[in-house]
């Protein structure tokens, strides 16, 4: 067995996965996210690591013996800040966390050259800009910093006791020279730091340290390997094969992800297009991101007062794809790709006396699946030529919402076996990969495709109407509120 352990924003999930790759058991414990002030979302690190304890020890307690590697996963971005007993000085300020925007402008000034190096536009959601927040907003408390991690790296340091990081998560830090798979000196004295508050950097696939034997015993395990893992959208991808170049995949978690690996570095940030590393050696993708996605479902069943995001799910389907004018703008948290402003908010539009619950629910649906076709707009216009895409995450459980998506896109879509479990799945295949001497294609391979959703061309030609509106909307909202 392995394990793979995916530290996401809502939850902790960890799922165990046997040698043919298969999830045989998995388990999740909640979290909850903080937000003190407007634009502001941040976590308690301890929570991950008591989540994660939760989480581990509600799995099978006699397969969980069998455990050989554990991999991890986890949200992006955060920054979690560490003083010299390796102690959280505060909160981790989270990657939808988007206070440090003007952060953003002083460290674009500061390195001409960060987009190049970085492949990606200085955006609030990035950890390097929420320290220069730090640096000038907490100047006590960044004195004080010895060590800054990302989410799953601080669980990895209470697992281990190493300071480790793989290439995809460190390189949605801006300090990653995202080329030389290396840290950049000037990006971090550009923050006030050096290489000495960073963790070591491995590929997702290496063996960052051993689980210590005091919570080894606490779970049944032996003292095994622990990999370095990814990121949550390239663990993700791991996860499901997405591993050769032109691969894609499309993730339904709380934000929503497209995701395209390449065999080179490619970096085009003008429309927000991310390019980062993959968590396999020799491999980077581009990536467009949606703040909101699954996260507006949530937001949609406490507003319409159902019974969760399956409710809202079937109380779309009773109004029927394109039903009515209603608009829906998904941008709960800001955005990113295309529009990279974390001040933008959501909003219903084109309502009537008509309006019924159904079919503002409908609204949410699309809305969101036009906010992932802009992003795919801005994809293909950074030269990623996307033929189809495989779903994952909890968004993949509703095969209305994909007929939805995938007429949107305009593109199909493929459903694969354990597709759900997302990143905690490639989590455990990369913590195989670490004690095998398999190649990663062996290991990561596609799983079986369960269902392929083609684009209905009458729901094309039907959304195509709103996607129109949609976007006539975004602008004139943009122009109200004085965004440019």
């Amino acid at each position: 067995m392995y394990l793979g352990i995916d530290i996401g924003t809502s939850g902790v999930k960890a799922v165990l996965v046997d040698e043919d790759g298969a999830a045989a058991a998995q388990a999740s414990a909640p979290l909850s996210i903080s937000r003190p002030h407007p634009l502001w979302s941040e976590q308690d690190p301890d929570d991950w690591w008591r989540a994660t304890d939760v989480a581990v020890r509600a799995l099978d307690a006699g397969l969980r013996s069998g455990v050989k590697a554990i991999g991890l996963a986890g949200q992006m971005h955060g920054a979690t800040v560490l003083d010299r007993r390796d102690r959280p000085l505060r909160p981790a300020i989270l990657w939808n966390d988007g206070r440090s925007m003007d952060a953003c402008q002083e460290l674009e000034a500061a390195v001409p050259e960060l987009g190049e190096v970085t492949g990606n536009l200085a955006m609030p959601g990035f950890t390097a800009p929420k320290l220069v927040w730090l640096r000038e907003h907490e100047p006590e408390l960044f004195a004080r910093i010895e060590s800054v991690l990302l989410p799953k790296d601080y669980v990895r340091l209470v697992m281990t006791g190493d300071k480790a990081s793989d290439m995809s998560d460190s390189a949605g830090t801006l300090w990653l020279d995202v080329a030389q798979r290396r840290w950049s000196d000037a990006l971090l004295a550009a923050c006030g730091l050096s290489a000495r508050h960073m963790p070591a950097l491995f590929e997702g696939s290496q063996i960052t340290g051993l689980l210590r034997g005091e919570i080894a015993a606490q779970w049944g395990m032996g003292a095994v390997p622990v990999a370095a893992g990814g990121g949550d959208n390239a663990a993700g991808a791991a996860g499901v094969g997405v591993v050769r170049s032109g691969d894609a995949l499309l993730s339904l978690g709380t934000s929503g992800v497209i995701f395209a690996a390449s065999d080179s570095y490619r970096a085009n940030p003008a429309r927000a297009v991310h390019a980062f590393c993959h968590c396999l050696p020799n491999l980077w993708h581009q990536m467009s991101v949606h703040l909101s996605a699954a996260s507006c479902i949530d937001w949609a069943a406490a507003f319409l007062k159902t019974d969760g995001p399956a409710a809202v799910f079937e109380l779309a389907a009773q109004s029927g794809p394109a039903s009515g004018p209603e608009l829906f703008l998904p941008y709960l948290s800001g955005e990113r790709t295309p529009h990279n402003d974390p001040r933008l908010r959501g909003g219903f539009l084109e309502l009537s006396h008509d309006t019924t619950g159904p079919r503002l629910a409908e609204a949410v649906l699309e809305g969101v699946a036009f906010a992932l076709a802009d992003g795919l707009d801005a994809l293909k216009e950074a030269g990623t030529p996307i033929d189809a895409l495989s779903v994952i995450g909890g968004g993949a459980r509703s095969a209305y919402w994909g007929r939805i998506i995938a007429a949107a896109l305009d593109t199909p879509l493929h459903y694969l076996d354990g597709g759900e479990v997302g990143p905690a799945l490639g989590a455990a295949k990369l913590a195989h990969l670490a004690t095998s001497s398999a190649a990663a294609s062996d290991i990561c391979g596609r799983p079986r495709i369960t269902a392929t959703v083609q684009p209905d061309p009458d729901l094309v030609d039907r959304l195509a109407d709103k996607k129109l509106a949609f976007r006539s909307a975004f602008r004139g909202v943009a122009q109200l509120r004085g965004t440019p």
